[in-house]
């Protein structure tokens, strides 16, 4: 029971984190959920028709939802504010519509057979996406994409290739939740389209919310809080989306920025500081 509940909290912590990836460059995405779904179908098709193992598997799916997302931000990431959230919403949905009408992955009935994935393998890879971020944490692409969401115009005017950076992100953070949705696949055995609703890309958001935006920390304790207290306190389970809605909005009130301000400044700007 303790490592499903640690298995879960994992995958939330990787969907929490591409989502905080996303919105380092000044842009919010609520199709993490259609992208953790294309990672999970692809990696399945190739264990369960293929024969492949979990490893290459997952590295594949990666790759081709992380091309597919920059293949669908390209042109989206040029939307700003609600238009950019109306996308993201559209390729949730139309994901999910084709994963329903496809026979090949089941269609509506779902899509079994999958296994292999265990905590050990959740733990690993939330160690090295974390790694990830925090080297990214304290490079100099950090500082960019910090230019680019405080201002786009500014930033463009130093030379910086807004729409690329946005699109990296996009892509990044795609790669990371295809990742999860691997896992969560290989772990349940048996998936269907409506696992990968709208309403997971709209909890994962806030997650990060909670926790705080300026930094990967934060994306963290909002995921493990969220994930672990319902499942220890089980009178706050029925009622999660009402305590969830009440735990942003006194967030937004007395705390917007989330549970951890801070940012993490890059090498280069602390030595800089220090002249």
């Amino acid at each position: 029971m303790i490592s499903d509940h640690l298995f879960f909290t994992g995958i939330n912590v990787l969907l929490a984190w591409s989502v905080y990836i996303v919105l380092v460059t000044g842009s919010l995405s609520f199709a993490q959920g259609a992208f953790m779904a294309v990672g999970c179908y692809v990696s399945g098709v190739l264990t369960v028709k293929f024969g492949w193992s979990l490893l290459p598997a997952c590295l594949i799916s990666v790759i081709v939802t992380a091309v597919l997302a920059a293949l669908v931000g390209y042109p989206a990431l040029r939307l700003r504010g609600v238009y950019l959230i109306l996308v993201t919403l559209g390729i949730t949905f139309c994901v999910r519509i084709a994963l329903e009408n496809i026979g090949y992955v089941g269609g509506v009935s779902g899509f079994g057979g999958m296994s292999g994935a265990d905590l050990t393998t959740v733990l690993i890879t939330v160690g090295l996406v974390g790694a990830f971020l925090l080297w990214f944490s304290f490079s100099p692409l950090q500082r960019i994409c910090d230019a680019v969401r405080e201002d786009d115009r500014v930033a463009a005017s130093f030379g910086v290739n807004v729409t690329q950076i946005r699109m990296l992100g996009f892509a990044i953070g795609a790669a990371i939740a295809a990742a999860a949705g691997a896992l969560y696949g290989h772990y349940m055995n048996f998936v269907r389209p409506e696992s990968f609703d709208v309403l997971l890309s709209v909890y994962v958001v806030l997650y990060v919310i909670l926790g705080g935006v300026n930094n990967m920390f934060g994306a963290f304790v909002g995921a493990a809080i969220m994930t672990l207290l319902p499942e220890y306190f089980r009178v706050l389970a029925d009622w999660r989306p009402s305590v969830f809605g009440l735990a942003i909005l006194l967030m937004l009130l007395f705390r917007p920025l989330g549970l951890l301000t801070f940012r993490l400044i890059t090498d280069r700007a602390r030595r800089g500081s220090a002249l």
